[in-house]
């Protein structure tokens, strides 16, 4: 799904004012690097050529999504400044964790141990996920397959996401290694800016921040490195979404730069003066922003001819 690859993330809410106050220079080109890229660069387009012209759409999307995860994964551990790691852990990060912050988990050390509430929790979540797939995997034959593909998606979202990468985190922390969960609460989000870069899919938001949004900074400016972020999000998910769909192209990156726009009229003047941001109005008006457009992101053609054939496949 959009959200496995994805999904977005964005650090904009509290790393935007740091890189504006301390000027962030881009990092300097280091000879050697570009062959962190080179994966990512080279995957998804060798998907597309070598895919076969009449093989299932969503077999393709789901091999879209995973190289460009399997890009994005080696490039933040290849550009990670770690020494004196051992073989197996390095082994750990590219293969057994879906998280994209290569230094923490290779070098740091959590005292954060789950607690048996939140085993249970992150088990009862992939449940409830793997229940929705069922149950949207047996309406996928009736008379409501768009119905039907819409809890097919919330169930693998669920069930990936919240559910079965939480357990990750957790087997992960209490063997001491600091794998903080993918999800942070999002419904708490008070603000849009909140919810990408602090609340959802946190292993996207370290990407894109490290990778667009610092280096950004210093050429457009805080608030053009947002805008660039977001529709960097939107260009990968047309990628991941539209492409194996065969339609609703520009859907989803619409859909990202109205999250872009949504940051930045809450963080004016303006925005701040109408209570957004904070309280009850706030939590009101990120729920609408994130959720009203979703139509755009996960569009007709995608639930359709993708997720719907996907769910009967099972």
């Amino acid at each position: 799904m959009g959200s496995a690859v994805t999904q977005g993330e964005h650090h904009v809410a509290v790393m935007a004012e740091r890189a504006a106050a301390n000027q962030v220079a881009p990092p300097p080109f280091v000879r050697g690097k570009w062959r962190g890229w080179l994966p990512l660069l080279v995957l998804p387009p060798g998907v597309v050529l070598l895919f076969p012209p009449h093989g299932p759409r969503w077999a393709l999307m789901w091999v879209l999504a995973g190289s460009v995860f399997a890009g994005c994964k080696w490039l933040t551990w290849r550009q990670a400044h770690v020494a004196g790691v051992r073989g197996w852990r390095h082994a750990a990060y590219l293969t057994a964790w879906p998280g994209l912050d290569a230094s923490a988990f290779l070098t740091r050390r959590s005292d954060l141990r789950p607690s048996g509430r939140e085993w249970i929790a992150a088990a009862l979540k992939t449940a409830l996920g793997g229940t929705l797939i069922y149950l949207g995997s047996s309406w996928a034959f009736g008379d409501r397959p768009y119905l039907a593909g819409w809890m097919g998606m919330a169930g693998i979202v669920l069930s990936l996401h919240f559910g079965l990468f939480h357990l990750m985190s957790c087997a992960w922390r209490q063997m001491g290694v600091d794998a903080r969960p993918l999800m942070d609460s999002p419904l708490r989000s008070m603000s849009v800016s909140e919810f990408w870069s602090r609340r959802w899919n946190t292993a996207f938001r370290d990407l894109t921040h490290r990778f667009l949004f610092r280096p950004l900074t210093p050429y457009l400016g805080v608030r053009g490195a947002i805008i660039g972020g977001f529709v960097f999000s939107g260009l990968v998910h047309d990628l991941v979404i539209s492409l194996p769909a065969g339609g609703g192209y520009g859907g989803p990156t619409l859909f990202f730069a109205l999250q872009a726009l949504a940051v930045l009229f809450e963080r004016s003047e303006f925005g701040a003066g109408l209570g957004l941001g904070r309280g009850l109005p706030g939590r009101i008006s990120t729920a609408m922003v994130v959720v009203l457009p979703l139509g755009f992101l996960f569009h007709a053609p995608f639930v359709e001819r993708v997720v719907v054939p996907f769910l009967r496949a099972l």
